[in-house]
């Protein structure tokens, strides 16, 4: 199943997941943001079950800003996971 979710209060604009039925994370992509960063982020996350990316990712904040990339994929795993169901 392919989700979008549209990130906010970061740099990055957009999260596109691709998700097993399982959970599994087939492929993600990180629209926007520090190059480098999301897409290290990506690479790490293929692969990973999305409940457990979540666990580690959800809450991480960026300067003060209430969220950040990873927290923002958090986000977008729980919404894809919901679709799931």
């Amino acid at each position: 199943m392919i989700s979008e979710y549209t990130n906010r209060g970061v740099c990055s604009r957009k999260t596109v997941i691709d998700l097993a039925d399982d959970g599994t994370i087939n492929d993600i992509r990180i629209v926007g943001g520090c190059n480098g960063n999301t897409s290290g982020l990506a690479k790490l996350l293929v692969g990973m079950n999305a409940r457990d990316a979540i666990e580690r990712m959800r809450g991480i904040d960026c300067n003060g800003r209430g969220t950040s990339c990873p927290d923002q994929v958090a986000k977008a795993l729980t919404e894809a996971l919901k679709a799931l169901d």
